[in-house]
């Protein structure tokens, strides 16, 4: 296997598993909390996250990317458009909720509103990072 295909797995990996893991088992739990529970671990969490995952969802498009047009691979071509399209619903839906988010000295009372908002951009986006890592491994199993 070469260092292109590796980084890809690995990055792919990383921020495919930490996206769908947040969906499914990070933001049920922080849903069940009082509201300014769910305040401190949302701006938290823009802390950790915030701090990787614009580089890793940023680099695995480009990665999935570079392989794609150097191998021809449906698998690869495929999972760089879902990679892309992941990026666009966070910069488009996540990012401004974040953004606001992180502004705020205490909880609006929109708060909830909004958030839910949020974990449905996240949703949208932690499944399709999910779904690239599984066309990057067919991808990478089959060439």
């Amino acid at each position: 296997m070469d260092v292109l295909i590796a980084a890809l797995l690995l990055a792919s990996g990383f921020v495919g598993c930490a996206e769908f893991a947040s969906v499914v088992l990070v933001h049920p739990v922080i849903r069940r909390l009082p509201e300014d529970g769910q305040f401190i671990m949302e701006k938290g969490l823009l802390t950790t996250f915030g701090r990787v995952m614009p580089i890793g969802m940023t680099a695995v498009p480009i990665l999935a990317g570079v392989a794609a047009a150097r191998d021809s691979s449906t698998w690869f071509i495929v999972a760089a458009i879902t990679f892309t399209v992941a990026l666009v619903v966070t910069i488009a839906g996540n990012v401004p909720i974040n953004e606001r988010t992180r502004r705020m000295v205490e909880a609006p009372e929109s708060f909830i509103h909004m958030r839910r908002r949020w974990d449905l951009f996240q949703a949208v986006r932690g499944t399709l990072q999910l779904a690239g890592f599984v066309l990057v491994v067919l991808g990478a199993t089959t060439a």
